[in-house]
């Protein structure tokens, strides 16, 4: 049974190879960033940026000591990115530019012109991982033995229960023991060749975890969520 599924997974690998890099590019900016906010005269002040990029749109939130301001509008184009700070921009534009892990630029607020240097943490934060909405559907791939997957997964939470379903190639199935909790993902799909048991934590907005296909293949996957 393992030479067969391994001959369906081969079959569609090569049409799908560009789906999964752009799945790893995907949240390349995402997550924190920590640094500093320096303004001529004053002592420098310790900030907190949290992005999340969902390719066309860039949301999140920018902690300056006990404010919290919600980014209202962000773009990033060639490296360049910019940030709008609350509603219509009220608390003012961060642009900086993107090197690497890397955030250095301004956040002009009126008359004031602030310098920003931020470097990405490298730990996601439980706060920015539990705030993501799981409802909905999601682009998902799964490494089967070296050769990327695709499927679609469909996820309803109502507290820590989870229903839904996934589709592929090879069909369609029903989510059955679904749970969501203490930031963890873990449900089981049905099958005519047996059960794929799933779990997963959200890394920087996405779902990333392992699966074991009816205790004879096992391995890992991600998921983006569709816009």
């Amino acid at each position: 049974m393992k030479r067969t599924y391994r001959l369906i997974f081969a079959t569609v690998a090569l049409s799908f190879i560009a789906a999964a890099t752009a799945f790893g590019q995907a949240d390349t900016l995402s997550g924190k960033y920590e640094g500093v906010a320096k303004l001529s005269g004053s002592p420098d002040a310790a900030i907190t940026l949290e992005l999340k990029n969902e390719g066309a749109k860039i949301s999140g939130r920018l902690v300056n000591g006990e404010t919290t301001i919600q980014i209202s509008e962000g773009s990033l184009t060639s490296n360049k990115l910019s940030l709008k700070l609350g509603e219509a921009a009220k608390d003012g534009v961060l642009t900086a530019n993107v090197d690497g892990d890397k955030l250095t630029g301004e956040w002009v607020a009126g008359t004031q012109k602030k310098t920003v240097e931020l470097k990405k943490s490298s730990t996601p934060t439980a706060a920015a991982n539990t705030s993501v909405d799981l409802s909905g559907q999601w682009d998902g791939v799964s490494d089967v033995q070296g050769q990327p997957f695709p499927f679609l997964l469909t996820l309803k939470i109502e507290g820590e229960k989870v229903t839904g379903g996934s589709s592929s190639q090879l069909g369609e199935s029903n989510i059955t023991a679904g749970t969501w909790k203490d930031g963890k993902l873990s449900f089981q799909l049905q099958s005519n060749d047996g059960v794929i048991t799933m779990n997963a934590v959200v890394i920087d907005g996405k779902l990333s975890g392992e699966f074991d296909f009816a205790g004879q293949l096992q391995g890992k996957w991600v998921a983006v969520k569709k816009n």
